[in-house]
């Protein structure tokens, strides 16, 4: 078991879109999150407390009912705005007002608070270090910061990782990441040959990081609405 709650949790979401001000075609990027986000609702639908909207220029936030997809949700997002870069902060806490399911404005809370002040943490960061620590990071409410500053620790090495990635390794591994299926059908989707496919995964330390992605997907499957 890896966190603790007295309450009934909820994970809320904020993306910010990283150096916004610099995008050329800001109309055609904020299409596309609104269309990102439109299928991300749709998809995880019974995830939802509220769907994923666009707060601000730059912002979009959501609430989760569970942590199951979290980072599946989060993940795709990156994958589909690419080479966008966003950052996020994702908030384990109560929600201690009303939730609006059709658009998360509104709604204030522990999640709220902690979601923000992830998002806070890493654009100081980038700006002390002039680097990105991470492009997610998690904050929760409660007795949970051993396992928080675990799930951190393995998100900054997940971004390690990934910021090494050739641009063909990137294709491969998101591709693979995507289809949940074998090297084979990725050679054909890509049209490459099955050992091209496995020399990119072994080169891009692909192994390392599904192995981290999945550490991190089996413990936020405790966060559901269903614990006290």
């Amino acid at each position: 078991m890896y966190f603790s709650f007295s309450f009934k949790p909820y994970v809320a979401i904020i993306g910010d879109l990283k150096q916004s001000r610099d995008i050329s075609d800001r109309y055609v990027v904020q299409e596309k999150l609104n269309n990102v986000l439109g299928d991300i609702n749709e998809s995880y639908s019974k995830d939802l407390s509220s769907k994923f909207t666009i707060t601000l220029g730059d912002e979009f936030q959501g609430l989760l009912n569970c942590g199951v997809n979290a980072m599946r949700i989060t993940s795709e997002i990156q994958r589909r705005m690419h080479p966008v870069k966003i950052r996020f902060g994702i908030g384990i806490g109560s929600i201690t007002t009303g939730i609006n399911s059709e658009m998360a404005i509104g709604a204030d809370g522990p999640g709220y608070y902690k979601a923000r002040e992830a998002v806070e943490y890493l654009r100081v960061i980038e700006k002390r270090n002039g680097t990105q620590a991470a492009d997610i990071r998690f904050e929760a409410d409660g007795d949970n910061q051993g396992i928080v500053t675990m799930l951190n620790t393995i998100l900054t090495l997940m971004t390690v990782i990934k910021e090494s990635w050739s641009d063909r390794q990137r294709e491969v591994i998101e591709d693979i990441l995507e289809h949940q299926d074998s090297q084979t059908n990725t050679a054909k989707r890509l049209q490459i040959r099955q050992p091209t496919v496995h020399s990119i995964l072994a080169n891009g330390n692909y192994y390392a990081y599904r192995e981290a992605f999945d550490t991190l997907e089996k413990a936020l499957e405790e966060i559901t609405q269903d614990v006290l």
